[in-house]
């Protein structure tokens, strides 16, 4: 056989070539969120005026490049005369807070759950899947819009609302990465020994599926701020005059031929938004699988 011959055979191609690799930690989707975070932190220092003081002789002023414009205010005015630039940073202020808390409601509740489920099976695990399934099929954005209607539009209540209508998401893949790790040796060896079934959860099971959390949670930020902006849209989020991007989209609604930037600026941010938490998601999936993080 010729060494041609050994350099074309299939033994002789990496097995692992095809996989694909994490890569590099994204840069530029996490200097995204740190920028909005820092943004929403610092508002009350950076924003050169209040975000819902109406200002009647400065309405629909143009971003600062267009003809028209104040330099005080770059990115413009809304048709009452609110700043573009500081409603957007106290909008950030409000979206990041919102899926922040929310998703730590979505992780406790989805955590317990699916543990709970995957790890005692039975009947526990039927009654629970199926309160599960059955909270799965409800149309996420209509539950949401009745109850914050129900409730009354305020911070707390879009928090609440959103926290425990995403749980059965986490609940489900939690769930299967637990019957997975009960499966495993050192989980049967230690219920073999006698050590309580709660103990083994608390030591063996729950700190092995965190990293998966961690990607779900990463990849559920998106979604978090799009139902709460899809709300204050709607009006059954954050209420009236507060800054929030959902309501400086509906601000302007009515006026796209008029004052085209009211309703753009608020919608980049949200799309940047989700666009950096859905790649730094991706990345830390392939990060964190051991199939592809050491290749």
């Amino acid at each position: 056989m010729t060494d041609q011959t050994i350099l074309a055979t299939p033994a002789a191609v990496p097995a692992n070539r095809s996989r694909r690799r994490p890569g590099l930690m994204p840069a530029l989707p996490i200097a995204g969120l740190v920028l909005f975070a820092i943004a929403g932190i610092a508002a009350p220092l950076l924003t050169p005026f209040d975000p819902v003081r109406n200002d009647l002789t400065s309405t629909l002023l143009p971003p600062a490049w267009v003809a028209g414009s104040d330099p005080a205010h770059p990115l413009g005015t809304d048709g009452f005369g609110r700043d573009i630039v500081s409603r957007l940073m106290y909008g950030a202020r409000v979206s990041l807070s919102v899926a922040a808390i929310a998703l730590t409601i979505t992780v406790a509740i989805g955590t317990a759950v699916g543990v709970t489920a995957g790890y005692l099976g039975g009947w526990v695990d039927s009654v629970l899947m199926r309160f599960v399934d059955v909270a799965l099929t409800l149309p996420m954005i209509l539950v949401a819009l009745v109850l914050s209607i129900a409730l009354g539009p305020s911070f707390t209540n879009l928090v609440l609302v959103i926290g425990l209508l995403l749980w059965p998401r986490i609940a489900r893949l939690v769930r299967g990465e637990t019957l997975l790790l009960k499966r495993q040796d050192y989980v049967r060896y230690a219920g073999a020994i006698g050590i309580p079934s709660r103990r083994i959860a608390l030591r063996h099971v729950i700190p092995n599926v965190l990293p998966t959390v961690l990607v779900l949670a990463t990849l559920e930020i998106g979604h978090v701020i799009l139902l709460e902006a899809s709300l204050s849209f709607l009006g059954a989020g954050i209420p009236q005059p507060q800054a929030s991007w959902g309501s400086m989209i509906d601000d302007g609604r009515a006026l796209v031929a008029t004052g085209w930037w009211v309703a753009l600026f608020p919608g980049l941010a949200i799309m940047l938004t989700v666009m950096s938490s859905n790649a730094l998601g991706d990345w830390l999936r392939d990060y964190l699988d051991p199939r592809t993080r050491n290749l």
